[in-house]
């Protein structure tokens, strides 16, 4: 009931995913991920032990085909789950169970995989492929947002749609970008609203936040804020609207 990407930005190797369904919260369930290591979507009847284990075998540098047959050979309802990942090598691998519902199936390119099940067709990731391959001189961010209304456009998830997200590991542990839509009658338009939004103070904030490598973060309040108006400031200057 899903589509969904994985990525790896070559630009910045940041990992994300990216999803779209007509089911309500589905950045809640499918996306999971990690800096530097790698990131997995779980979905059709999601067994969200598979992004738990999946991000601990990632941490140990499994390759993405040795985790799906891992994460797969431990689940008696694998012929009802459909997941897909990219390891810290960039490398892809798919697994589409055998009592997934039509439309259902997956494609790869470099550093991405589109994986999709209850689609229109195989237009949906098709399409979705092609455009975010196509949109390579956006932000990663934007990439995938583009490349999921492309999906969208040629069908989508075949009941409708009410809900999607976006997630992206940077260098650390927990999510440098993190925007979802639970609940909406144009979950994509309403995702791109919020995609601006967060680039007015959420995202330079989270980039003066604490990291391994640095640890206290930014703590002055002028600097903050004024750190957040110029990274706002040039960010709309590159991204108008209209």
């Amino acid at each position: 009931m899903t589509w969904s990407i994985v990525a790896r930005d070559a630009a910045t190797g940041s990992y994300g995913v990216a999803v779209s369904t007509c089911a309500f919260a589905v950045g809640s369930r499918v996306p999971y991920g990690g800096g530097r290591i790698g990131a997995i979507a779980t979905q059709a009847f999601v067994n969200p032990l598979y992004g738990v284990d999946g991000l601990r075998l990632l941490q140990e540098g499994r390759s993405a085909v040795e985790i799906i047959a891992t994460l797969t050979a431990a689940d008696d309802g694998r012929a009802h789950r459909q997941l897909h990942l990219i390891d810290r090598e960039g490398k892809i691998a798919a697994h589409t169970g055998s009592a997934c519902i039509d439309w259902c199936g997956a494609v790869h390119g470099p550093q991405i995989s589109v994986a999709g099940n209850m689609l229109a067709g195989p237009q949906v990731i098709e399409e979705t492929l092609k455009a975010y391959i196509a949109a390579s001189a956006l932000d990663f961010d934007e990439r995938l947002l583009v490349a999921l209304e492309a999906g969208e456009k040629a069908g989508g998830d075949k009941r409708g749609r009410q809900s999607c997200a976006i997630r992206i590991w940077a260098g650390e542990p927990m999510p440098s970008f993190d925007i979802r839509v639970d609940d909406h009658a144009d979950p994509l338009a309403e995702l791109r609203r919020l995609w601006r939004i967060a680039h007015q103070r959420y995202v330079p904030f989270q980039q003066a936040s604490p990291s391994r490598a640095r640890p206290a973060g930014v703590t002055d309040r002028v600097e903050l804020d004024r750190l957040c108006t110029d990274y706002a400031a040039a960010w709309n200057a590159r991204h108008p609207e209209g």
